[in-house]
């Protein structure tokens, strides 16, 4: 018999200890285990014109977990996710470790005014958004209008719209003759021009029911227009006819009209801007998913910020402009004057910049007397100079963050910015805020979920196909991003500052944004809705 040797034990031990860390850092790294998805095959030909983005941490927009790989690109879609390795004469980017998600869809933007002029659309690729949803509140382009745009412009986002209900209103009605109801004849003017926009691709209908050119409407007159869109199975978002006083009639308007069209129904940028009402988010929230349990899909989207930009007219609900009680009440319980600041006004621009509160000490008034006489002087630049647009805007603190957080919670909510290239720092940072405040300092939902409520949430809430998740097929719409130090840097004061932590940001697998700085590569297109075959 051979005689017992621990040196002759040594190689087994040496193979167990191998195999057992062997198995343990698989499991540390899920990336070991994944079979590729999608066509891994590229021919000699085709090498060139792929891209591998390597060492990420893929965060695929389905709330999933996070998983360590690597996706490639090749034109304009992903072709294959998952444990990659280079091939012969592709590009290759080393993502170090960093975050990989899908582009940002922002379901309610106001960004497409600046796309003109800035083309690279800076404002959005900066932190990270890749598609924006306009037509908005009510005011919309014609689709015609966008696609002529398109095919003389090239941008480095894609635009999807919806058609306006205010837009229809001033179109048949005419633009001074909106403050009413309107006739059977008008409406059924306007749902033809509806259906003639949802054929050439809309998303479906929006509303801006607080805002004077659409609040005179009758609920019967929007759901026969919202009846239209579901004839397309297209949606219906709404900035509801009220956000503070009659919060709970509003939320019960567009709960019906989703009731009796059968439509999708989505709240837009969801808030309680009534102080009496501050901390009842989960009351709002209860209702919202009794609407769902009873067969309504409704959905909202929300923003991270306690205050909104907007008109001084949205101030006065009942639309009493010169009524110091109105004016009282405005400043009572609707916003506080102390913290909201004036960020344009035409009639005075040194008013630019200052707080209402501050403005009526200037003035020497009560904050409801300058309130009213603030209203009568843009209304009367307005009237003087008929094509200066929108002469003066309002960042209003109106909301409490707590609600807003209980709001961005909320399952079937997805982030939006409801920003443009300019005024209120939500423009330049919605999202980026979402990732650093809420998420990394606050940890108020998993970076996952997060990034799901920023793309695949809302690319299923909006019916946007092949967008908002990593898997091969899809359009390569991607953002690399270190969740460690991504941050806004956008204020009141200079609500153009660039964020951090937005790395690389690809549209349609080219690259828009590196290090903030635009590549001015301009791969954005017209997003259009397919009619029904």
């Amino acid at each position: 018999m051979k005689k017992f040797s621990f040196s002759n034990l040594l190689p087994t031990l040496f193979i167990g200890t191998f195999l057992v860390l062997a198995a343990k850092t698989a499991m540390s790294f899920p990336y070991k285990y994944w079979q590729p998805t999608g066509n891994n095959k590229i021919q000699p030909s085709d090498a060139g014109k792929s891209t591998l983005i390597k060492n990420v941490w893929i965060v695929d927009g389905t709330g999933a977990t996070p998983v360590f790989g690597a996706v490639r690109i090749q034109g304009n879609k992903i072709l294959a996710v998952g444990n990659l390795t280079p091939v012969a004469g592709e590009t290759v980017i080393d993502g170090r470790q960093q975050y990989l998600t899908p582009g940002f869809i922002d379901s309610h933007s106001h960004h497409f005014g600046s796309l003109k002029k800035e083309p690279q659309g800076i404002a959005m690729t900066n932190q990270g958004i890749t598609t924006v949803l306009i037509g908005q509140d009510g005011d919309s382009y014609p689709m015609d209008t966008l696609q002529s745009f398109f095919s003389k412009n090239k941008v480095a986002v894609n635009v999807a719209s919806y058609t306006g209900h205010s837009s229809l209103r001033e179109k048949i009605m005419g633009r001074n003759n909106v403050f009413r109801a309107a006739s059977l004849t008008e409406i059924n003017k306007m749902k033809k021009a509806l259906a003639t926009d949802l054929q050439k691709g809309s998303f479906g209908l929006s509303t801006g029911l607080e805002y004077e050119s659409a609040f005179y409407s009758s609920k019967e007159e929007v759901i026969a227009l919202a009846q239209v869109a579901a004839d397309f199975k297209r949606g219906y978002i709404s900035h509801i006819r009220s956000e503070d006083i009659q919060l709970k009639d509003a939320i019960d308007e567009i709960i019906e009209i989703g009731k009796r069209t059968g439509i999708p129904v989505k709240l837009s940028h969801i808030k309680i801007a009534n102080k009496k009402d501050w901390g009842k988010a989960g009351m709002v929230i209860q209702t919202l998913d009794s609407a769902r349990k009873a067969g309504i899909d409704i959905t909202a989207d929300v923003y991270p910020y306690t205050f909104w930009n907007s008109t001084l007219r949205v101030l006065f609900p009942d639309k009493k402009f010169t009524s110091l009680k109105s004016a009282e009440l405005a400043t009572q319980q609707l916003f506080d004057p102390e913290e909201s600041v004036l960020v344009r006004f035409a009639p005075n621009p040194s008013y630019a910049g200052k707080t209402i509160a501050a403005i009526a000490k200037e003035r020497e008034e009560s904050t409801p007397a300058t309130l009213i006489q603030l209203i009568k002087m843009a209304e009367a630049y307005k009237k003087a100079n008929p094509g200066a647009g929108s002469v003066e805007a309002l960042a209003g603190k109106s909301m409490l963050e707590a609600d807003v957080i209980d709001f961005m919670q909320w399952e079937h909510a997805n982030f939006c910015s409801d920003g443009a290239a300019g005024g209120h720092p939500r423009g330049y940072g919605a999202f980026t805020r979402i990732l650093g405040k809420y998420i990394r300092e606050q940890k108020i939902l998993s970076l996952s979920n997060a990034i799901y409520k920023m793309t695949g949430l809302t690319a299923k809430h909006l019916q946007i196909e092949k967008r908002g998740v990593i898997a091969a097929g899809n359009f390569a719409d991607l953002v690399l991003l270190n969740p460690d130090i991504v941050e806004d840097h956008a204020t009141i004061e200079n609500s153009k500052a660039l964020s951090t932590g937005i790395k690389m940001v690809w549209v349609n697998g080219e690259m828009v944004y590196q290090n903030q700085i635009a590549t001015n590569l301009f791969p954005g297109v017209l997003i259009r809705k397919s009619l029904l075959k």
